[in-house]
């Protein structure tokens, strides 16, 4: 089993920055992908961001500029570096790890981190 701890969301101007950090914990193989995903009430959970853990990375169009992530592999952790945030960025934002037992692909998420932009 795998667990996941994000930290690090709360109430910002806009403009203003925020840095998430997810930890994982438990069962983790050597390569996985970890990311953040966000949510709002009513509406589909959404990529913001991924990466491997040979440092490939992934961005939602629309974040890309704005959001870095970024892993520190021996924490097993990733970080979320949000810059320039405005309200539509307002979301719960949760980790996600993927990997493979095997050849079976398993997800892990975690409870998730709310981010509030105020205008």
């Amino acid at each position: 089993q795998v667990q996941l701890v994000e930290s690090g969301g709360g109430l910002v101007q806009a403009g203003g920055s925020l840095r998430l950090s997810c930890a994982a914990s438990g069962r983790i193989f050597s390569f996985n992908a970890m990311g953040w995903y966000r949510q709002t009430p009513g509406k589909q959970r959404e990529l913001v961001a991924t990466i491997t853990s040979d440092g490939s990375t992934n961005y939602a169009a629309s974040m890309k500029g704005r959001f870095t992530i970024s892993r520190d592999n021996a924490k097993n952790t990733i970080y979320l570096q949000m810059n320039s945030l405005k309200p539509e960025d307002t979301a719960a934002y949760y980790c996600k790890l993927a990997q493979r037992i095997g050849i079976q692909p398993i997800e892990y998420w975690g409870q998730g981190t709310q981010v509030t932009v105020s205008s």
